[in-house]
């Protein structure tokens, strides 16, 4: 399974070069040690990044690919290598469109640096570890104003790579799937259900628009339900909040703290 990468899309708009060359060549080098060792299955963590902005929703796979940040143009670039490798050299694969990842498990949780996902900033603001939480942009054209995004939980996620291993083990293949709930949640819904689920008031920030951030992203996941029986258990963004804060509530400074 192939998940490291740098996958912060503002970064990406300033620093392409450390996108391309972690996610790109790093990712060539990946496929060529495999190739030396006889390692022809992966999974790769891919994204949805790579399909821009689309004209229509939801999200499919045969949507058109058209990144709008260098991060998506570099994971769509590695999808292809793989198709290519696959063709040249008998790499079997599986690339799972990940939406927007949040939650945790009982024994680990989300702590990175710096903290650019929504629902970790919120709950740093909701332990009064940050003053508020910045809304990069409010005049999309959404209900509110605010970005739309389909949330999935870690554990859905983890249990998509689990089946995409098994689907391996018994079909020669180079495929994508789509990983989301199908549905769309806005930046202010996801704050209001976290006062509700921490009970904290949430200050919020105004902010400028971020560079490459798409309006609506939401995903249709039929494929990988048909494909691989993947069907998600903690489909509400509420559940992905709840398991993220008691996490957080047990690790208040996250892995720093151990």
């Amino acid at each position: 399974m192939h998940l490291a990468a740098d996958t912060a899309v503002e970064y990406s708009m300033t620093e392409p070069s450390r996108y391309f060359w972690n996610n790109v060549v790093c990712g060539m080098n990946l496929l060529d040690v495999m190739l030396k060792h006889g390692v022809k299955r992966l999974v790769f963590s891919s994204s949805c990044a790579v399909y821009g902005q689309p004209k229509e929703l939801p999200i499919t796979e045969a949507t058109p690919s058209n990144p709008a940040n260098a991060y998506g143009e570099s994971k769509l670039m590695f999808e292809r290598m793989l198709f290519w490798y696959g063709k040249a050299h008998g790499i079997s694969s599986i690339s799972l469109r990940y939406f927007n990842v949040a939650g945790a498990s009982e024994q680990f949780g989300e702590d990175h640096h710096p903290h650019t996902t929504l629902i970790p900033n919120i709950i740093k603001v909701a332990l009064g570890q940050q003053d508020h939480v910045p809304i990069f942009g409010t005049d999309y054209d959404t209900e509110d104003g605010t970005c739309i995004r389909d949330y999935i939980h870690v554990l859905d996620v983890a249990q998509a790579h689990i089946l995409a291993v098994s689907y391996l083990e018994g079909n020669a293949s180079s495929k994508v799937y789509n990983l989301g709930n199908g549905e769309g949640h806005s930046v202010v819904e996801v704050i209001e259900a976290a006062r509700r689920v921490t009970g904290a008031a949430i200050p919020v920030g105004v902010c400028p628009r971020r560079l490459g951030d798409p309006a609506k992203l939401v995903a249709s996941s039929g494929l990988a339900k048909v494909d691989m029986g993947w069907k998600p258990q903690y489909p509400e963004p509420k559940s992905m909040i709840e398991s993220a804060w008691q996490w957080r509530m047990k690790h208040p400074q996250g892995y720093n703290g151990e």
